[in-house]
């Protein structure tokens, strides 16, 4: 049996925030596009993840309709801070941040996901074995195996790749063609879920290395650990995890079942340019941020959003000059929030294990923190940093 191959404007790989995000605004603006998931429904929407929607994506929401997306199970008042050598620091954050919210990304990628699927998106789960071919040309050719493991294939116009930065889309690029530019931090942290309301609740500097308690939920947490890069979750019994948090804040914590442990690496990565002819990257598959800086679902949306304004003027005016300058628009904006993730992971640590950088960097780094607490300037800039809208 020949597989004819079906006919559509977009092909988006992944149905995570950045994917499912772009979809749905297609869709609403009579764009075709179907979406493909090599996962099963159910693990998509239990995925645990980044946690923090800050201002520019909850108003990036509300100006496109879809502030329902972000119901759900958001901690909005969640009680937070930073915390150094057990005594919380006097963040005041500026007004700019007063729309971010803790809102679990599972709880946004179920909702986007309802949102598509009521509104008649087409979103394939289950999509195993999905190759790109033709993408250096006008009209590459998605091929894929459906839930039956018939081969299937789609025809398109574009393919928006949201797969991540272990996916397919960023692998089918020839080698050569995109430029890597990466950074190890020298460390990485123990990430643990636990079924705990977190508290206290933030990020704690102490000589035995950062912490942090974040919320996932009403009744769930994300806790993090600075541990060597060579650790196994094995080193970390739970006794130890809720001994070093304790340790770290510098108070009693909150304990209760932990679900997941696991080591992440931390780095700083961007590939250029974030596009390949008719080939775009979006969210972590054209670049990481470290976990410290929150900036992971951040970047990912404007990604969405910038690619989405570019597709939908094409597909109405049948100019494709916002299509063409899609790397040069999203790049500034991302160097930028490398830079913020940069300097925050590097001073937060800095400041507390000088095993790493030295005790002259911790000092360098504790300085930068008090003229961060008391500066009413930088002050200003960190909250629109925090917030998304510098």
């Amino acid at each position: 049996m020949v597989d004819t191959p079906e006919r559509t404007t977009v092909v988006i790989v992944g149905a995570g925030v950045a994917g499912l995000t772009l979809g749905t605004f297609l869709l609403r603006n009579g764009v075709g596009c179907v979406v493909l998931e090599k996962h099963r429904r159910a693990y998509v929407e239990q995925r645990q993840r980044a946690g923090t929607i800050d201002a520019f994506g909850v108003r990036m929401f509300r100006a496109w309709g879809l502030a329902e997306v972000l119901e759900g199970d958001p901690v909005p008042d969640a009680p937070g801070g930073f915390f150094l050598d057990g005594e919380e620091l006097p963040v005041d954050l500026d007004e700019e941040s007063g729309d971010s919210l803790f809102c679990p990304q599972q709880v946004l990628v179920r909702n986007l996901t309802d949102v598509f699927l009521r509104e008649g998106g087409d979103l394939r789960f289950e999509a195993a074995d999905v190759t790109l071919e033709g993408i250096g040309g006008a009209h590459p050719l998605v091929r894929y195996r459906d839930t039956a493991g018939t081969a299937r294939s789609l025809r398109c116009d574009l393919v928006a790749g949201c797969d991540g930065d272990r996916g397919v889309s960023r692998a089918s690029v020839p080698d050569g063609a995109l430029t890597r530019h990466t950074h190890a931090y020298g460390y990485a942290w123990l990430s643990v879920l636990a079924e705990v309301a977190p508290r206290p609740a933030g990020m704690a500097i102490h000589s035995r290395g950062l912490a942090g308690m974040i919320p996932r939920g009403a009744h769930a947490a994300r806790l993090y650990l600075q541990c060597p890069l060579d650790d196994t979750p094995a080193d970390w019994p739970d006794a130890r995890i809720w001994g070093e948090l304790e340790a770290r804040f510098g108070a009693p914590v909150a304990t209760g079942p932990i679900a997941d442990k696991r080591i992440v690496p931390l780095r700083s990565v961007v590939h250029t340019p974030m596009h390949h002819g008719s080939l775009y990257l979006l969210g972590d598959a054209a670049h990481i941020v470290p976990p410290m800086s929150a900036k992971g679902i951040h970047l990912a949306l404007h990604d969405a959003e910038v690619f989405a304004r570019a597709v939908i003027h094409r597909d109405r005016e049948g100019d494709t000059s916002l299509l063409d300058a899609y790397s040069e628009t999203c790049l500034p904006h991302i160097w930028n929030y490398q830079a913020f993730a940069a300097w925050i992971t590097e001073t937060m640590h800095n400041a507390g294990d000088a095993s790493h950088a030295g005790e002259f960097r911790k000092r360098i780094a504790r300085a930068e923190l008090e003229r961060q607490f008391t500066s009413p300037a930088a002050s200003r800039l960190f909250g629109e940093l925090t917030a998304g809208t510098n």
